[in-house]
């Protein structure tokens, strides 16, 4: 039997593609993962197929043009840019004699090696835990036999079951621990709205400067260097904007296509800061060629939280690298929707600052809702924010409710109860300062 090393840097990236050949930014991509988990990139191979080989994924041709490879370069390692199935993986180290790893098991390695905090270090591990679970497939065949006989009768279960069994277990401690955060992180989330401090959440793809951007807005010190998922552990920080506006920025992690669905569960309570907030900073790097694709990824993973209705300002970063100016652009509306900036200069930040500070200036909505008789809890909720000025009471057990409160609130509420933003029909906002005088 084939005993996997457990040490080797030296690894064979393998591109392997169902619809067609990579590009030179997905396979750039790759390898600049692979480096920052720490591997030594000594050769590619690239395999485009209409379907996967059920046994190894790549063809036999391609198998054994990796297996020369392997031998040329003296590899330790060979590291997939496609999910292996867990049988496919095990096929590929024993025709291969040595340690595969796909995307999914690259990308929470360079987790596991970035994790500094208790939180960040029981979710990367609850993660590597939910990978490892799907491959425990005939990992133990040397032990799985029950022993027999007088005196030989074993535990009554093999080896295979009782590492699942202690996996099982960690799982469940590890998520009573995750839960315990999340109430403190909910908690402190509620006091924030109890204070009315507005929540700015910082997202974008990996590799695009939050970090940067968030040293300079808050001087936090965060780590910063120019690879992929320099830093993990997310950071909240108050900021004070010209207008004199208290706000918390959060820093959540950075995303990157295909991101495991291991990580995207493990990480939702961190996540979840995005989806809470009242405005999102959506960092892009200005100088990448495909940020347009970058865009929709880091959209699409938002619409996977329920975090893409949360209102957004678009900051394009590293205008240095492009010689450009920095300036802003607005929405229909007047507010601003886009700012180009260098966070590594200062060059727009405090551009960025007034931006921030104007989408989020306290405004006050005036407006009747009408409630049905279904939704008593929606009714609740508007009373303990104290929204409520005037309610009636409707034949079929409705209700009409007459509601002042801040925008921000309006929306908050509105998206946690997801409901729309027509059901507010607004009224004209009383002058207090002629109101005053006509008494």
């Amino acid at each position: 039997m084939f005993e996997r090393p457990q040490r080797g840097e030296r690894a064979i990236l393998v591109h392997a593609s169902l619809d067609g050949a990579p590009d030179d930014s997905e396979r750039e991509e790759f390898a600049e993962l692979a480096r920052s988990a720490g591997a030594i990139v000594v050769g590619e191979v690239i395999s485009a197929r209409r379907r996967p080989d059920p046994r190894h994924f790549i063809g036999k041709g391609k198998l054994a043009e990796l297996q020369q490879s392997i031998e040329t370069h003296d590899a330790e390692l060979v590291i997939s840019s496609t999910a292996l199935s867990p049988s496919q993986e095990r096929n590929l180290e024993r025709a291969l004699r040595c340690r595969v790893v796909d995307r999914a098991g690259l990308i929470l390695d360079i987790f596991a090696q970035r994790a500094r905090s208790f939180e960040g270090k029981l979710q990367v591990e609850l993660a590597q835990l939910r990978h490892i679970s799907t491959r425990l497939v005939r990992g133990w065949t040397h032990l799985e036999r029950q022993k027999g006989g007088i005196g030989l009768r074993g535990p009554g279960e093999t080896q295979l079951e009782t590492d699942r069994r202690l996996l099982g277990n960690r799982i469940r401690q590890l998520r009573t621990r995750l839960d315990q955060v999340d109430k403190r992180r909910t908690m402190n989330r509620r006091n924030r709205v109890r204070a009315e401090v507005p929540t700015v959440a910082l997202v974008g793809y990996t590799n695009a400067g939050k970090s940067t951007l968030f040293n300079a807005l808050t001087d936090a010190g965060v780590y910063v260097k120019d690879q992929m998922f320099a830093t993990l552990d997310p950071t909240i920080r108050r900021l004070e904007l010209p207008n004199h506006l208290h706000v918390v920025l959060a820093d959540t992690v950075g995303f990157i296509r295909d991101l495991p669905h291991e990580l995207v569960a493990a990480f939702r309570s961190t996540l979840l800061e995005a989806r809470e907030a009242d405005l999102i900073l959506h960092l892009i790097d200005a100088s990448d060629s495909n940020r347009w694709q970058r865009v929709r990824q880091v959209n699409s993973v938002l619409k996977q939280l329920d975090a893409d209705r949360v209102p957004q300002i678009r900051v394009y970063n590293k205008i240095d690298k492009l010689e450009r100016r920095p300036r802003m652009t607005t929405n229909r509306h007047g507010e601003g929707r886009a700012v180009w900036l260098s966070a590594a200069t200062g060059e727009g930040v405090p551009m960025l600052l007034e931006t921030i500070g104007e989408r989020l200036q306290r405004k006050t909505l005036h407006g009747i809702v009408h409630l049905q008789a279904s939704q008593g809890r929606q009714r609740a909720k508007l009373f303990d924010l104290g929204a409520v000025l005037n309610e009636e009471s409707l034949d079929d057990g409705g209700w009409v409710l007459e509601l002042k409160m801040a925008e921000r609130d309006f929306q908050r509420f509105i998206r946690r109860e997801n409901l729309e933003s027509e059901i507010l029909d607004l009224l004209p906002m009383i002058d207090q300062a002629a109101a005053a005088t006509s008494k």
